[in-house]
């Protein structure tokens, strides 16, 4: 039963994580990891020190791209969907790679064949005569068309398949765009602008207006920006900041901080919020608005799963939790469950204490 009194069972999965496993190297951060999250839950991610949950977010959120496993957002995986343009940029870059590779075999021949054609024992070594008929034989390796075709082909060849290599993979602005947020265990604000601008920040992946708009200085700039800052101020009023939009995020006390990144995290308007340790550093007073702020983020319509170490706010206000140990999943259930699990309380206190 959720805190806000509905029942989330009956919810469809928003979020649900398949056998993730994260290796580096030899080590394993997380091993075969699988739970779902439903919407409208809080849902916990606990675990000791070293447990792997920070990594776990990070594959979540496209910081690291998982050695196994799949995530599912809304029942399908994020990607970018290839269209025409993905295909004519495997054209260009199968091509300039080919060119590239005609060049790079044979280059030290030629060059080798140039010097042995100018180069008289005793003179100084011609190098523009050298260079000249180095690149004029180039242009058998070009099909007749020049040494420029073949270099700009490499060229075109490289970036196309940089760029088709990036359009593969799960970006955290793709996770974004998506409708995936999170806050990080340590603050990560633009200390030096004030806190409009931070939440600002946070809402480009839901701007259309783009650099020419503002170089151009056109309406649509100037209107966008209008709604874009009446939004922020309404978030930096829903956590308890609107006194404070002009101050710079350095001013403000810890506690105010964390609630800055939560605001800046809602501007992207998300579905699912993630909060890597919010109430980590906050004094018991802290704490207690915090739990309330998760819970009108969470009646706001977004999702959240947080990793935390203070089980006040972990059992005050979560739905459902997973702990995990050593980088595996060791139990999952609601409050009562984790808190009578003796997986559970080993993993924290340890055998001998059990004892």
């Amino acid at each position: 039963m959720s805190a806000m009194g509905a029942n989330p069972s009956t919810a469809p999965v928003l979020l649900d994580v398949r056998g993730i496993t994260m290796r580096f190297g030899g080590l394993v951060a997380n091993e075969n990891v699988s739970f779902g999250v439903r919407e409208g839950e809080i849902f916990a991610v606990i675990g000791p020190n070293g447990a792997g949950k920070t990594t776990l977010f990070n594959a979540i959120t496209g910081i690291y791209q998982p050695t196994a496993g799949d995530v599912l957002f809304q029942g399908a995986t994020i990607e970018r969907r290839f269209g025409g343009m993905a295909i004519a940029q495997a054209i260009i870059a199968g091509v300039g790679t080919s060119f590239g590779l005609v060049v790079a075999v044979n280059a030290t021949e030629l060059w080798a064949a140039a010097i042995d054609g100018n180069y008289e024992y005793g003179e100084p070594f011609p190098y523009s005569s050298a260079i000249l008929s180095f690149l004029a034989t180039m242009k058998d390796l070009s099909f007749g068309w020049g040494v420029v075709p073949a270099i700009l082909g490499l060229f075109i060849g490289i970036s196309a398949s940089l760029v088709f290599w990036r359009n593969g993979r799960r970006t955290p602005d793709l996770i974004a765009r998506a409708g995936i947020a999170r806050t990080f265990q340590n603050i990560r604000l633009f200390q030096e602008l004030d806190l409009i601008e931070n939440v600002l920040v946070g809402m480009d992946s839901r701007l259309h207006t783009r650099f020419w708009h503002a170089l151009l200085r056109l309406p649509r700039y100037f209107r966008e920006r209008r709604i874009a800052s009446a939004k922020a101020r309404e978030l930096l009023a829903f956590v308890d900041l609107a006194d404070k939009v002009h101050q710079k995020a350095k001013n403000l006390p810890y506690g105010h901080q964390r609630r800055l990144e939560i605001a800046r995290a809602l501007a992207s308007e998300p579905k699912l919020l993630l909060l890597d340790e919010p109430a980590a550093g906050m004094n018991p007073a802290e704490t207690v608005d915090l739990m309330r702020l998760i819970r009108k983020v969470r009646d706001r319509g977004v999702t959240v799963v947080l990793i935390e170490h203070h089980m006040r706010v972990v059992m005050g206000i979560s739905d459902r939790i997973v702990v995990l140990q050593y980088g595996k999943k060791i139990a999952e259930g609601n409050p009562d469950e984790i808190k009578s699990d003796e997986r559970c309380i080993e993993a924290y206190l340890g055998k001998e204490e059990l004892g």
